[in-house]
């Protein structure tokens, strides 16, 4: 919906997805709310880093979050990040809330993703067997691979760039009717 809202010049488009971005967010913040509560006070894996056996812990994943304060920074921003977009665009004509959505959404993906991985905790825990649990230290791969995997990972900054780039390049001028009913490969 941020995205129709910078980049679509229609003023009936705007105000449906305003009015469907009222629907979509109260949803998501529901969903998301029981969501997250119910994580943070649900039983995590946690595994000795010594002798790797797992056990259930409970509160494993808030100890996380109380145990990684950086991670929870993170956590926090990306979640202050999506509120506002949300907000300030329910609010008033911001054209750039996709900027503010998006990077929040990153920031707690990438939060959540380290709350369930790091702090010697399982991050595919088996139901069967919970010692055949991942973790971050009995997945990790041979030394040769991790090193090939460090290069590779050093691209990464240049295909963010190619693709903020490109985004950036095909939404220079804003979609408007006269585009669609000019263009013969309008969909």
């Amino acid at each position: 919906i941020h995205y129709f809202q910078k980049n679509i010049d229609s003023e009936t488009i705007e105000k449906r997805s305003k009015n469907q971005l009222w629907v979509n967010s109260g949803i998501f913040l529901l969903a998301f709310l029981y969501w997250f509560i119910t994580l943070l006070i649900s039983e995590g894996f946690a595994y000795d880093p010594d002798t790797l056996i797992v056990s259930k812990e409970p509160f494993k994943y808030l100890h996380n979050i109380i145990d990684m304060p950086v991670v929870g920074i993170i956590l926090a921003a990306g979640v202050v990040l999506v509120l506002f977009s949300i907000i300030r665009s329910l609010s008033g004509n911001f054209r750039n809330a996709i900027a503010f959505s998006g990077t929040g959404t990153i920031l707690t993906v990438f939060a959540l993703f380290l709350i369930a991985g790091f702090n010697n905790t399982s991050y595919y825990p088996s139901v069967s067997d919970l010692q055949s649990s991942l973790t971050i230290q009995n997945s990790s791969s041979s030394r040769y691979t991790l090193t090939a995997m460090s290069y590779v990972s050093i691209l990464v900054p240049f295909v963010f760039a190619y693709i903020f780039y490109a985004w950036r390049s095909i939404n220079k001028k804003k979609i408007d009717s006269a585009e669609m009913e000019g263009d013969s490969h309008a969909y």
